[in-house]
């Protein structure tokens, strides 16, 4: 994905999940708990450690899935 992806994505939503090209996940609480830099996306997670990715790795951001929900086919 690319920067402006990322942002339109991230906008006013959350909870969310960042899914990476090696199959990692990344809980993001809020939206703003995203910095979206010229060459890396960084998220802060809930004890204050960030996770740095490079966002060509990101693959999607999607809302987290509820209990009882189930997966389009």
């Amino acid at each position: 994905m690319n920067r402006d992806m990322i942002r339109e994505q991230l906008r006013g939503r959350g909870p969310l999940i960042v899914r990476t090209s090696d199959g990692k996940q990344y809980r993001v609480a809020h939206p703003e708990f995203v910095l979206i830099g010229r060459y890396k996306v960084v998220i802060e997670q809930r004890k204050g450690l960030l996770d740095i990715l490079d966002p060509l790795h990101i693959v999607s951001i999607r809302p987290p899935r509820r209990k009882g929900q189930k997966i389009p086919a």
